[in-house]
């Protein structure tokens, strides 16, 4: 019984095969493609896999690109399932004001983040960072329950808004720095530290609120680029929407 975990975000899709839905199964294959290269999934990357007997993804990209996605998921004879954010999935309570208003990636990620948190016996208070297009900063207490979180624009937004509001203001991505001297390392300086500033804030935020610090848990396409400017510990995970997944799947596929 095979699981094919499925991830599509605002710019690529990215995939991985278990040999079964469930926390810790062993990982087949896995892949990625931008989201302009996704008519090619079926006669490049998904036709020589194992047919899935499963199908669980999470998606943030336009009703369009989930009817791509679909389509190229038409060689097999199995129907995909979607993750829509709930009050409680998987041992997490949604906080949200409105639960289903909550992205499906924030939701996934918070699931990973508790599950392997709890997979190593710890319970302790979590922030689950998501570094991308946009950046999400998520605060978990020691029952799971999703206390919220902050949104913000990744480094790309943030150059491009700065680019089409100021005048003249179109340079090359610069260095982090602690004292910039020129205009491209002033902006990635700042955007990077802007990010590294609402982390801290949010870990400060639970650490008073659950009166012990916090784990912090990050991940997404741009994770790396922020790890060496972080000001407060972490743990750097590629796969967090798919422990995510994992984790959900477990649960509603179980036998």
């Amino acid at each position: 019984m095979t699981f094919l975990a499925l991830d599509v975000g605002n710019t690529r899709l990215k995939w991985a095969q278990y040999e079964a839905p469930a926390a810790g199964a062993k990982l087949l294959a896995h892949g990625a493609v931008f989201l302009e290269n996704i008519d090619k999934l079926a006669e490049e990357e998904w036709g020589t896999l194992p047919v899935p007997t499963r199908i669980l993804g999470c998606i943030v990209a336009a009703d369009a690109i989930k009817r791509r996605v679909a389509e190229q998921m038409e060689l097999w004879d199995v129907a995909p399932r979607w993750v829509v954010s709930s009050p409680q999935e998987a041992g997490v309570t949604n906080g949200y004001d409105h639960p289903a208003r909550l992205g499906a990636d924030r939701w996934v990620a918070m699931i990973g983040a508790r599950h392997r948190l709890l997979a190593r016996g710890v319970s302790k208070p979590c922030v689950v960072v998501m570094v991308g297009t946009a950046v999400t900063v998520e605060a978990i207490d020691a029952s799971g329950k999703f206390l919220g979180g902050f949104i913000l624009p990744g480094h790309g937004i943030m150059l491009r808004a700065l680019e089409s509001g100021t005048a003249g203001l179109h340079v090359p991505t610069g260095e982090v720095r602690d004292f910039p001297t020129n205009t491209s390392d002033a902006l990635t300086s700042g955007g990077t530290f802007a990010i590294a500033g609402a982390i801290h804030r949010m870990v400060e935020n639970v650490a008073r609120h659950c009166g012990e610090t916090p784990e912090c848990i990050m991940t997404g396409g741009a994770g790396w680029k922020m790890a060496p400017s972080m000001s407060v510990k972490f743990e750097l995970v590629e796969s967090l929407i798919f422990d995510g997944l994992l984790a959900i799947a477990s649960r509603r596929f179980a036998a």
